[in-house]
């Protein structure tokens, strides 16, 4: 694995932790960002003894200046390689029935599409004016299809894959490579909250191993499984009434958070 300087989002478990672990290596810098500090201290001290330099940042991806201020430091002082914006929480309908409440689908749209932005957006000026590096979203393959469990969830991941798709069709002529991943079930304690199939599933380490390669040789796009990439990506090409039906035999029991703050980073 090649040298480099690497930002990761949501590294204190699950998918970003495991990235995490997965890029740490002699001669690789990590700075490393989440909300749990004692988590995330965890995970760097993992990463130290596989030979990485870590900086870590207890922040909150929501937080838009604290994140510029923090980022673009960094950067200063060794310019970022890749940035990698994989800090995400789940939500979805109780399991006695009824809707989500609105302030649990705003701060899902916000942790998982606008952390993302708020990681990312800062350092494109930079990333643009040395015509090198590359951007890394962690999105979902709920993104492809809306699921009547997890309305907000499959919205901020919708909205996650279209920015991509934007940014990297604008961003190509400059130089900068985007990647935009879409993770299936992997192992974690936000897929154990999903009561019901878990089609496809793998550890959280096998899931970062691919998407990395994927970002490694330059893909725009990774779902995994592809299989259940493409089934979910085609189904709303089918009639609004067949693609619903087909929604609905989708079904999950979305069992409350132990913990609610903070709530799991990384999505299935």
């Amino acid at each position: 694995m090649a040298a480099g300087c690497v930002l990761i989002t949501g590294a204190s478990r699950g998918l970003g932790a495991a990235l995490a672990r997965h890029v740490a290596a002699p001669g690789m810098v990590l700075r490393l960002v989440a909300r749990d500090a004692a988590s995330l201290e965890a995970v760097a001290a993992e990463c130290r003894a596989r030979g990485a330099a870590v900086e870590t940042a207890p922040l909150d991806v929501r937080d838009a200046a604290a994140m510029a201020e923090r980022l673009l430091a960094w950067d200063g002082a060794q310019p970022f390689t890749h940035l990698v914006a994989a800090a995400g929480i789940s939500s979805g309908t109780p399991p006695e029935g009824g809707l989500e409440g609105p302030e649990l689908a705003a701060r899902t749209v916000a942790v998982n599409l606008g952390g993302a932005m708020n990681t990312v957006a800062p350092l494109l000026p930079r990333l643009i004016a040395r015509r090198a590096g590359r951007v890394v979203l962690v999105g979902s393959v709920a993104g492809f299809l809306g699921l009547p469990d997890s309305p907000a969830y499959c919205a901020s991941k919708a909205g996650l894959w279209a920015w991509g798709e934007a940014l990297r069709a604008k961003l190509a002529p400059e130089g900068v490579g985007v990647t935009v991943a879409a993770p299936g079930f992997f192992r974690s304690a936000m897929s154990a909250r999903y009561a019901g199939p878990h089609p496809g599933e793998i550890s959280a380490e096998a899931m970062a191993r691919r998407i990395w390669r994927a970002a490694e040789r330059g893909r725009g796009r990774v779902a995994v499984p592809a299989a259940l990439g493409w089934l979910l990506r085609l189904l709303p090409l089918l009639p609004a009434p067949l693609a619903d039906r087909a929604a609905r035999l989708h079904r999950f029991t979305i069992t409350p958070e132990a913990a609610p703050h903070p709530p799991p980073p990384c999505a299935p």
